[in-house]
């Protein structure tokens, strides 16, 4: 059996926050809260885990509290895309309404993705629209 990719935990100085602005981005849901962490998953996961292997069970996020503030460029970061069923600029307006910052890394104008930092400043990318 493989090892399962069970989470990415995110450091938090607002789990609550963070846990729920997330959710609302990627339409997913929060499955547990507590003061120091919360967990979001796919609103679809919940219903069929119990039926999935368990190495393709898809991972989660969760938002784990830390003293400190942000500081530097994330070595790590998540790349979203939208469907090509749905406008790409509206996705883009819907970000920043949530409260997404556009953020420059040094992407420079030819890139085919849009960089962006959620609340606490993680950066995140839009990518171009595809069908998978």
């Amino acid at each position: 059996m493989d090892l399962r990719w069970y989470s990415i935990v995110i450091d938090s100085r607002d789990v609550a926050a963070q846990g729920r602005w997330w959710a609302e981005v990627l339409n997913w849901q929060v499955v547990y809260e507590a003061e120091d962490e919360v967990v979001v998953i796919p609103r679809w996961a919940e219903e069929t885990v119990a039926s999935t292997p368990f190495d393709r069970v898809p991972p989660g996020l969760v938002f784990v509290t830390v003293p400190e503030e942000k500081a530097g460029k994330n070595r790590l970061h998540l790349d979203l895309a939208p469907h090509t069923s749905l406008d790409r600029d509206e996705q883009i307006d819907r970000l920043l309404r949530l409260g997404a910052t556009r953020a420059d890394v040094g992407q420079g104008p030819d890139g085919t993705w849009d960089v962006f930092a959620d609340p606490e400043g993680n950066e995140f990318c839009l990518l171009s629209s595809r069908d998978q």
